[in-house]
């Protein structure tokens, strides 16, 4: 179990094992494998978990009623079988791993704190050690240069159209270019008037005096082009790369670039949240289908209107979708156009901020979407050829092109690549004052391969060599550096499905310095059940294993759906539940059907598990929470054009009548138990019991005892769980409460406390009885514990 990394009970000891392993996001099969096929998967992710899962499933029900003694002869034997089978096969893997370590690890290295973290990166040192000195050199190299990386991030205020003593600058990096000048509304569309001077670094600079009346050349608001004489002697107009602002031509279609320097800057009212939380509730969020009605929602009714919803349920962090332009709506934001603007579809600059300063007067900390993995191949709008070659900002050949999203991708090794990446976290930072960035595509940023047609298994070699991208890596480094050095507090989130190790350590300790990675197994796997296997069906152990499977000291944000679950093609967690009963049995005037009834209770659990047991931080997609209706699907030619399927449907949570809004309560219920008992950033989790025949789960998280029923039909009365508190017990959530749209049938225990027994069991010192209706989750506390948090 050591070796595989799982974070497991050993029966013997009754103690943990966290040692580190990797959380790759692989396909699991529900049988086991043979001792053969066991062989030939060492070091995958799902290598003998279904076994040991098994193993232990099965203890837990042959000692259901045996003594204590007999208890641990069962277990000692059952655990000496699967450990005797591990360790054949753990020497056969430590000889492949003396033959790698000749090859890969110079005779004299130093260890560095992720490897003293996790032994089994020994055979990687060379490779770590070169991503950190590769880091440090461009640390240097921006010191020597730029006077350090905060200044050379700083280059927004220097690039683009900037207001400068006696006029306004504008700066544009265009090295193959045979010409720049600047154009538009100012200059009557003159387009060699105005022409730029270019130095021996291939950026191109010109000053535009101000008018006898001290005002600015170019208004604020009006439209501004750079006219190029490409690389190939053609010429045309572009969007400048740094513009801060574009709207759309309603004659051409096409973008066209804004100078944006109002007269009256916006006045920010409201500082950051001064308490830092130390877990983070997220909601994720899209601005324009916010509304109730068929349209584009704007910066400032979201925050006006779903702002204090948000605020209502708990939620500490939203993270924000499609915030940096993209000219195409429906692409949910992931093909950038104009990196350094925010999206003008949803409102101004200064409405942006507004949404901004009002999520920091709720307490609200501000995430949005950073798309640095790749960018549109649009080139009228965005940046893709702006010279006229395809190799300025992205790699040039196959090499800079993602054939599946149809996209750019950066060379990261560039100078101006990185200044003009790096500026734009900093100016969104400064700028707009959000508090982080949820980094999309990670995964496509570290490996050579992009995770094109790659199905990670969790093997270390997967990780480094030829498959990883060195330099993508140093540049997350880089951003993460950064991004922390402006504000220590900051967010940093990976989206990445690879599983790779030292993601979210930080950079001083080798890792690449993410805050958090998103735990993809985790919908999946819920998706996978719901699909494929009957509930009654499900595995207890395959359960708990998927959701407690993630590196140790890297944390992860657990989630039962994103916005990736709910777009056309696919169905929500909500419609798989109740299918078209959805729009027709969701009234509590009428009796709930079969379908609905199960639907509303495993709604709440799989919540409930994947909140209290799958990371250190929880998030959850806008409306999903009370089990929103139907699938999104963006205007688009295929529908027509229509809004109905992107949009929100908040009247269903406001109705008093709707079981929608009895699974908001739940919702909000279920954050308050972090809120209230500093459940997620506690370390402590211990996996009790996986009853695979009772469909029992229980487990210990922080202070609080969870167990869950997910038997279809079986109630279990006097059920005894083993626990590691002694005292009283009091029950502080439970899905079966009516006011979340169940049947009341803890009510009568929700009044009284439950004396904990001096009988160990499962490993733990103490033990409880508890009632356990069928389909419910439970949650307790001790007495003593529940009066330290109150206290606190």
């Amino acid at each position: 179990a050591e070796y595989m990394g799982l974070k497991m009970i050993l029966p013997q000891s009754g103690k943990e094992s966290a040692v580190t392993a990797p959380a790759a996001k692989a396909e699991e099969k529900e049988e086991g494998k043979s001792e053969s096929e066991l062989s030939d998967v060492i070091g995958k992710q799902s290598m003998g978990t279904r076994k040991l899962s098994a193993s232990i499933g099965a203890q837990l029900e042959e000692i259901s009623g045996k003594s204590a003694e007999e208890e641990k002869q069962i277990l000692v034997k059952e655990d000496t079988d699967v450990a005797n089978k591990l360790n054949d096969l753990l020497e056969k893997e430590n000889v492949k791993r003396e033959l790698q370590k000749k090859d890969t690890t110079p005779s004299k290295i130093s260890e560095i704190d992720v490897i003293n973290q996790d032994p089994y990166l020994k055979p990687f040192e060379a490779e770590i050690r070169y991503r950190n000195e590769k880091f440090k050199e461009w640390l240097k190299k921006f010191e020597e240069s730029e006077h350090g990386i905060v200044e050379f991030a700083g280059s927004y205020t220097k690039f683009g159209l900037n207001r400068v003593k006696g006029g306004i600058q504008y700066r544009e990096w265009a090295p193959c270019a045979k010409k720049v000048c600047l154009c538009g509304d100012f200059n009557g569309w003159n387009r060699s008037s105005h022409e730029c001077k270019r130095n021996e670094f291939g950026v191109w600079e010109l000053l535009i005096p101000d008018l006898p009346d001290g005002l600015p050349a170019i208004k604020h608001g009006t439209k501004v082009k750079a006219f190029l004489i490409l690389a190939n002697g053609q010429a045309a107009d572009r969007n400048p790369a740094w513009i801060r602002y574009v709207i759309q031509n309603k004659d051409s279609v096409a973008y066209d670039g804004i100078y944006w320097d109002p007269p009256a800057k916006y006045k920010w009212k409201h500082e950051k949240p001064t308490v830092q939380p130390t877990s983070h509730r997220i909601y994720e969020c899209h601005i324009g289908m916010s509304s109730e009605e068929g349209k584009i929602n704007t910066y400032r009714s979201f925050a006006d209107d779903v702002i204090p919803r948000i605020k209502k349920n708990g939620y500490n962090t939203i993270q924000i979708m499609a915030i940096m332009e993209h000219v195409y709506y429906a692409s949910f934001g992931y093909h950038v156009t104009n990196f350094q603007a925010v999206s003008s579809r949803f409102g101004s600059p200064d409405d942006f901020k507004y949404l901004v300063d009002t999520a920091h007067e709720n307490g609200l900390l501000v995430v949005i979407d950073c798309i640095h993995s790749h960018a549109s191949m649009n080139v009228m709008d965005g940046i893709n050829s702006f010279d006229g070659t395809d190799h300025q900002y992205f790699h040039s050949g196959p090499k800079g092109y993602h054939k599946l999203w149809d996209s750019r991708l950066f060379n990261y090794s560039h100078w101006e690549v990185l200044r003009f990446l790096l500026s734009s976290l900093r100016l969104y930072m400064e700028e707009y004052k959000v508090d982080g960035f949820r980094f999309d595509a990670v995964t496509c940023i570290m490996f050579a391969h992009h995770g094109i047609h790659m199905s990670f298994s969790g093997s270390y070699h997967e990780y480094f060599g030829t498959a990883a991208d060195n330099e993508g890596i140093v540049y997350l480094m880089l951003a993460n550096y950064l991004i922390h050095k402006l504000n220590p507090y900051a967010l940093s989130i990976a989206e990445d499905v690879s599983g790779m190790p030292t993601l979210c350590r930080p950079v001083v300790e080798g890792g690449i310095g993410f805050d958090y990675r998103l735990n993809m197994s985790i919908p999946d796997k819920w998706i996978q059940l719901l699909k494929e296997v009957k509930d009654e069906n499900w595995n207890m152990g395959n359960i708990t294993f998927t959701l407690t499977n993630r590196r140790d000291r890297e944390k992860c944000i657990a989630y039962v759906e994103s916005h990736d679950q709910a777009i056309v093609g696919d169905k929500t967690q909500s419609m798989w539940l109740f299918d078209k009963e959805i729009y027709d049995g969701m009234a509590t005037t009428k009796l709930p059907t079969l379908v609905v009834d199960r639907g509303m209770a495993l709604h709440k659990m799989l919540r409930l598990i994947t909140f209290s047991l799958g990371g250190e931080s929880y998030l959850n997609f806008m409306g999903n929470e009370f089990g929103h209706p139907d699938w999104i699907d963006f205007p688009r030619a295929g529908n027509g054009w229509s809004y109905h399927y992107c949009r929100r449907q908040w009247h269903l949570v406001d109705q008093p009548n709707s079981r929608f809004t009895l699974l908001n309560n739940f919702d909000r219920a279920m954050l308050e138990l972090d809120s209230n008992f500093a459940l997620l950033e506690n370390r402590h989790q211990y996996i009790t019991l996986a009853h695979e025949v009772d469909k029992v789960i229980a487990f210990e998280r922080g202070d609080l005892l969870f167990i869950f029923n997910f038997h279809h039909t079986k109630s279990y009365e006097h059920y005894k769980i083993g626990t590691n508190w002694k005292g009283d017990y009091k029950i502080v959530l439970n899905t079966d409460r009516s006011e979340f749209g169940g049947k009341d049938r803890l009510k009568h225990g929700e009044k009284m406390t439950f004396p904990h027994l001096k009988e160990a069991w499962c490993n733990r010192p103490f033990s409880i009885k508890q009632y356990l209706p069928s389909r419910t989750a439970i949650v307790l506390i001790s007495v003593e514990n529940y009066k330290k948090h109150e206290a606190r």
